[in-house]
């Protein structure tokens, strides 16, 4: 059984305080320490010093019923990485078309992942966090359309969502701040469950423009060298992305496998070709599971981009553009062991020590963590 998801579900319908007839009000937190094992390591935002708000959180989802077949969420967060301000992570309205088919509209979740709607929600998973070698894309909110559609197909339960819309906000790019603009979003996602266990694919794609200004004078330079195409190569003007995702879930009550794949490509740009990936293992000794994983980031840089010009462009353009090009290149491997307890029907007790090594520089670093989730 899918534990974690069908707890959270019935907490959802029953545990929820009604303010009013037709309000719902639910929520979830996490209060996490963390600390990495070394002066000179930092990990998930934790250094060698005892952090209690990197990961800490609290959120409230109000949902309102509206009547015929419309109704309100929006979802309310505080994360102690920023100072706890509360900010909207979801708002937006819901249309039932019929019994197995709803429409949301708003600002949504981007469906990138197998627990896109659930990663902020500690306790619908085993691990204190998702796996970010491959849920850290940069992004997870998108403004728009989605379309669900719920069926039986013989013995097999699907799940298939169809979306459209953007994103515009604030990113990192090579190391430095800056603002993108993600236009035409499209994407499919289809789940198909029976049993013990359940794969999900899902395909997006999208217009991708970025502004960074600390990139602009190297894009100068080499405009003013006559190099324009080389400029097309790397900026972010309109090109096209595209995701592609896999997950395999395989819970037989008492061990649990769980496993996600994804590359993500942006045609005519410096962004790196990605590919992702993550396996857990875990067992459940009734209220305790420990659990064991890897996660692997291959991220291959195009240098193809500058090697032409290696001979040609002089050492303040040429070095530059090296460092911007290889900025993307991410080779590492993490290795995850930790342990759940199930204190509380609605709140978990977790630690996780996680050791990440980068193949590229042969460096390891760590983190140790201990955390409570709680739904309510």
């Amino acid at each position: 059984m899918r534990k974690p998801l069908l707890v959270l579900s019935a907490l959802s319908l029953t545990v929820s305080m009604t303010c009013l007839a037709d309000i719902q009000i639910n929520g979830f937190a996490s209060i996490k320490a963390g600390t990495s094992t070394g002066s000179d390591k930092t990990l998930y935002g934790y250094t060698d010093t005892i952090d209690f708000k990197n990961e800490s959180l609290f959120a409230i989802q109000v949902r309102s019923d509206l009547g015929d077949k419309l109704s309100v969420t929006a979802q309310v967060m505080g994360r102690g990485s920023n100072d706890f301000d509360a900010r909207f992570e979801w708002a937006f309205l819901t249309y039932e078309l019929t019994e197995s088919m709803r429409i949301n509209a708003g600002r949504l979740r981007t469906p990138f992942y197998r627990y896109s709607d659930f990663m902020d929600v500690g306790f619908a998973y085993d691990w204190l966090r998702v796996p970010q070698g491959v849920y850290g894309l940069g992004f997870n909110n998108l403004e728009g359309l989605s379309l669900y559609h719920t069926a039986h197909l013989g013995e097999f339960d699907s799940t298939l969502q169809l979306l459209l819309g953007s994103y515009s906000g604030d990113i990192s790019l090579a190391g430095n701040p800056a603002s993108a603009d993600i236009k035409n979003i499209a994407g499919v996602t289809w789940e198909l469950e029976r049993g013990w266990w359940s794969v999900r694919t899902a395909y997006l794609s999208g217009k991708v423009s970025i502004d960074a200004p600390a990139l602009a004078p190297l894009f100068t330079g080499l405009t003013q060298a006559g190099l324009p195409g080389l400029v097309a190569a790397l900026d972010f003007n309109d090109d096209q992305s595209e995701f592609i995702g896999l997950g395999i879930t395989l819970d037989q009550g008492d061990w649990v496998l769980i496993s996600e794949y994804n590359r993500i490509n942006v045609k005519n740009s410096f962004f790196a070709k990605r590919e992702n990936y993550y396996l857990s293992l875990g067992y459940r000794f009734d209220s305790i599971t420990p659990f064991v994983s890897f996660e692997r980031e291959d991220h291959r840089s195009k240098s193809a981009i500058y090697q032409p010009y290696t001979t040609v462009l002089p050492p303040q353009l040429l070095q530059p553009l090296i460092a911007v090009v290889e900025s993307q290149s991410v080779d590492t491997k993490t290795w995850n062991l930790g342990l759940r307890y199930d204190f509380h029907p609605a709140a978990a007790l977790k630690a996780q020590y996680s050791n990440e090594k980068n193949t590229l520089t042969d460096n390891r670093n760590d983190a140790f963590a201990v955390g409570v989730d709680i739904v309510f």
